[in-house]
């Protein structure tokens, strides 16, 4: 059940399950751990960009677009949804919970390493 945390929406496993099974192209979901976290188990088919990473890419998301961020106990995934906030991006939500209560299907390797944020929006308009 969603509710808010500082003025970011939290999403439950069950809600991000939901958004997973019925392939919604949005809210577009970026995991934001680390590398080694993201290689040692991710969400299949979410792209990775590092929270260290994510100011140098916020010029470049799509404002109309909206998007969950996932980590591994919703903390981090919160400060990038909060950060993101502050820049003007209005439909940003958190994961609550992170990969620790993530109960679904998870993925082990390098499957998506976001380069340019372009690589989010194709085939979802």
């Amino acid at each position: 059940m969603s509710f808010e945390e500082d003025g970011i929406v939290q999403i439950d496993q069950e809600e991000l399950r939901e958004l997973i099974l019925t392939g919604a192209k949005e809210p577009i979901l970026i995991d934001v751990r680390e590398l080694d976290e993201y290689e040692e188990g991710h969400i299949p088919g979410v792209p990775l960009i590092p929270m260290n990473t994510i100011p140098s890419f916020a010029d470049d998301f799509d404002r109309t677009s909206s998007y969950v961020f996932i980590c591994r106990s919703g903390k981090r995934s919160q400060n990038v949804a909060r950060y993101l906030k502050e820049q003007g991006m209005l439909n940003v939500r958190n994961f609550a919970g992170g990969m620790l209560s993530w109960q679904g299907e998870v993925k082990e390797g390098l499957e998506w390493i976001v380069k340019q944020t372009d690589e989010l929006y194709k085939d979802r308009k």
